[in-house]
């Protein structure tokens, strides 16, 4: 019997693009966006249980009582019900929070994602992907992308998935101190919700520096850091000897506050950046191509 899964990852992902082009009478917004997993990522340790307890030790920042982590596993636990002696067992878990809260990274969703496919090991339950699947949605629109855990092309509510290829690339994600509430954003009378509806072809022949994002100019509205970030980035140095790296130009993933733009030629001299401004996070973060724990549950025939 596993015991414990130790140093499970979670990574954080960008939106390339995010547009809204429509919405539902039932005033769900549809969208179309591409979704990227990155290498900024959270660890999490499972130890089993036997007295079907669930707790939760938080190893850095600390996270709210009842947050995706606790809420997926109980989920899962739910589901699973008598049907196996596994299913009685509890967990003990341990966070190490690494993704920014509030940022439009996802990290509430991958964190749940890897929750459920660590504990359906540990559980020695089984489930298949899409019953884990179903588990997420219920959670968080996002969760899904992360159990299927490939680049996806999403539209919809964020329910509908098409795996794509993305070239390598590294990028520097930038978060302010400050957050957004996604609610608040996608209620605003000034978000944009009509834009042209989108083809993948098109998005291939320039996948880093496609469309934008709608939620943008009402987050800045709201979040005087995502704009200073954008400026950050616009002044930004890389190798300063062969004048690469300098003046990206940035957009806000999700529904922010963090913003990203792609770096050119070599960007691993972190040393020539210029000072990142009190209180904002920033990070060269490079893509993924799958998640790591792919193959952890057992796909659908």
């Amino acid at each position: 019997m596993i015991k414990a899964l130790y140093d499970v990852i979670a990574p954080a992902k960008l939106n390339l693009f995010l547009h809204i082009t429509g919405r539902r009478p039932d005033g769900y917004h549809i969208i179309q966006s591409v979704f990227m997993l990155i290498d900024w990522c959270d660890t999490l340790h499972f130890e089993l249980r036997s007295d079907g307890q669930i707790s939760r030790e938080d190893l850095g920042t600390a996270l709210p009582k009842d947050d995706l982590i606790v809420r997926a596993a109980r989920a899962l636990q739910a589901t699973a019900g008598g049907s196996s002696d596994a299913a009685v067992n509890g967990v003990h878990i341990g966070v190490q929070k690494h993704i920014p809260a509030e940022a439009g990274m996802g990290g509430g969703s991958s964190d749940a994602a890897s929750t459920l496919l660590a504990l359906n090991r540990l559980w020695q339950l089984d489930l298949p992907l899409s019953k884990l699947v179903n588990i997420g949605l219920a959670l968080g629109a996002d969760v899904p992308f992360f159990l299927y855990g490939h680049n996806a092309w999403v539209e919809g509510v964020g329910e509908k998935m098409t795996p794509i290829a993305l070239p390598d690339g590294q990028f520097v994600v930038v978060k302010p101190p400050d957050g957004v509430q996604t609610a608040t954003i996608f209620q605003h009378p000034d978000l944009k919700r009509d834009t042209p509806t989108a083809i993948i072809s098109g998005f291939a022949e320039n996948p880093f520096g496609f469309g934008h994002n709608d939620l943008q100019s009402v987050a800045q509205g709201m979040c005087p850091g995502i704009t200073q970030a954008l400026a950050w980035l616009a002044d930004f140095e890389g190798d300063s000897n062969q004048a690469l790296n300098r003046g990206l130009k940035g957009r806000m993933t999700g529904s922010g506050s963090a913003v990203f733009a792609k770096m050119v030629g070599n960007g691993a001299l972190q040393a020539n950046w210029p000072n990142v401004p009190e209180g904002f996070q920033a990070r060269l973060c490079s893509n993924l191509q799958a998640h790591p724990l792919v193959g952890w549950a057992v796909a659908d025939m």
